[in-house]
């Protein structure tokens, strides 16, 4: 298996990128995560975490959960974080192979940079790798009102390749918590990956 990419942008519903971090180490997926400094901001604001882009530690997003120590150093070893700004991080490159990229929560000026591929740091530069390179690019916008420049660029990018999945959880299952709702979403992006998971019961099951 090749490494994943996510990408945590300054949308609201950083939650989901935090959690689908923790279910991908918990996969025992190697994760490569970047995140730029609106997330970092929005991360303080929605979920209390302060993360220090320059001096990152993944236990500050793992030890959301209180995590036993030596499952957190086991988890680390599997988180690689590349600053936002380093042009030179592996994923820049398209001869850098992965199993692809999520940006979760996708913000609307990250939609804009993918879609029209006028990138500025690192985060848009490895999307574009991997619309470049037909691999999965799955963009989680979650803001709405969409306006139609918002709309435009959806189109932009899903018809470059990328998979537009919205932060849209399901019902149907009967959530019982704001937990089982974000579960959902990130249940259908880990599908997306083909990452095994339990997250959630499947329709009909």
């Amino acid at each position: 298996m090749q490494p994943l990419v996510l990408a945590i942008t300054g949308a609201s519903g950083v939650v989901y990128g935090v959690r689908l971090l923790e279910v991908l180490v918990a996969a025992g997926r190697d994760v490569f995560l970047t995140i730029s400094p609106a997330a970092q901001l929005v991360l303080e604001t929605e979920l209390g975490i302060k993360v220090d882009l320059a001096r990152f530690s993944a236990e500050e997003l793992l030890n959301r959960k209180r995590l036993e120590a030596a499952t957190i150093d086991r988890y680390q070893r599997q988180i690689h974080y590349c600053h936002f700004q380093d042009l030179m991080a592996p994923i820049a490159s398209g001869s850098f192979l992965t199993d692809g990229m999520v940006i979760c929560p996708c913000s609307g000026s990250t939609l804009a940079a993918v879609a029209h591929a006028m990138g500025s740091n690192l985060i848009h530069r490895a999307a574009e790798v991997h619309l470049k390179e037909r691999r999965k690019l799955i963009l989680m916008p979650r803001e709405m009102p969409l306006s139609l420049p918002q709309i435009d660029n959806l189109r932009k990018a899903a018809e470059a390749g990328a998979v537009v999945l919205p932060a849209s959880p399901g019902f149907y299952q009967g959530p019982k918590s704001v937990d089982d709702l974000v579960d959902f979403v990130v249940a259908r992006i880990c599908d997306q990956l083909g990452v095994e998971h339990r997250l959630t019961r499947r329709w009909g099951v």
